[in-house]
């Protein structure tokens, strides 16, 4: 009761070992996967893929990120089509996730509505220490906000320039192109509804990396401690759930 897990017919033990494949897979498993492995329904495996996404998310309340002396990396990228859009050339028609990362500790993403000043700013206020050294690309609306902080350095990317010092956003890069890799081979297909869940399950597997000393086991565990106090029902996952951390 009170957990993710809550009213849910699927043994305890196929809820375990679906836990550690999503923790463990660098890229992510399909629901089609975690059906056929664990035996269960299509239906089932693609509710409860949902549900230990939800654990997965942050806390409300966190600490925002950086501090005095500390450089923090924010970016966008775009990623499939939003609802009722059609295809056309540009960015324009995809979904927009913004994603913030400390230098050698966590990274925080979101989905936003357009890759313009009031949502950008917005978040990065909320999530990132004003002590903090901000670097991006030339993007014109970080140009505003980036006058708030300790510092803000930018590379032009259109330009050819992807690193010059301290000023990269290569962190956020790397992190980008794992994303992408996951959600287009295997996953394939997401929903606008459903990105912001999918973005915590990208950021919790970064944020407990093998890198970082997690193993594969502490990070399932670190999983299922999120279950507490998270209720997620069938008719909620066609909602779209609110960024975590946004104030």
């Amino acid at each position: 009761m009170g957990t993710v897990y809550e009213r849910s017919h699927i043994p305890l033990h196929k809820w375990l070992f679906a836990t550690h494949l999503m923790a463990a897979g660098k890229k992510g498993i399909s629901a089609h996967q975690i059906h056929r492995m664990l035996g269960i329904t299509y239906k089932s495996a693609w509710f409860m893929c949902h549900r230990i996404r939800e654990a997965m998310a942050p806390a409300k309340g966190e600490p925002p990120l950086g501090g005095e002396g500390k450089e923090v990396e924010a970016d966008e990228t775009f990623i499939g089509k939003k609802r009722g859009r059609e295809v056309t050339k540009g960015a324009k028609h995809k979904q927009v996730a913004l994603s913030l990362v400390e230098r050698g500790g966590n990274v925080r993403s979101f989905k936003i509505d357009n890759a313009g000043v009031l949502d950008v700013e917005r978040v990065i206020a909320a999530n990132v220490d004003r002590k903090s050294h901000l670097k991006t690309d030339e993007a014109r609306y970080y140009g505003k906000i980036g006058k708030h902080f300790a510092s803000h350095e930018t590379v032009n990317h259109s330009r050819g320039e992807y690193g010059r010092g301290r000023a990269y956003t290569n962190t956020l890069e790397n992190y980008f192109s794992v994303f992408k890799r996951g959600m287009k081979g295997v996953y394939q297909h997401c929903d606008e509804k459903h990105l912001q869940r999918y973005l915590a399950e990208f950021d919790f597997r970064y944020n407990n990396r093998a890198a970082a000393g997690v193993t594969d086991s502490e990070r399932a565990v670190k999983a299922l401690k999120g279950i507490g106090g998270k209720r997620l029902t069938y008719r909620r996952t066609d909602e779209r759930p609110a960024p975590a951390s946004l104030g």
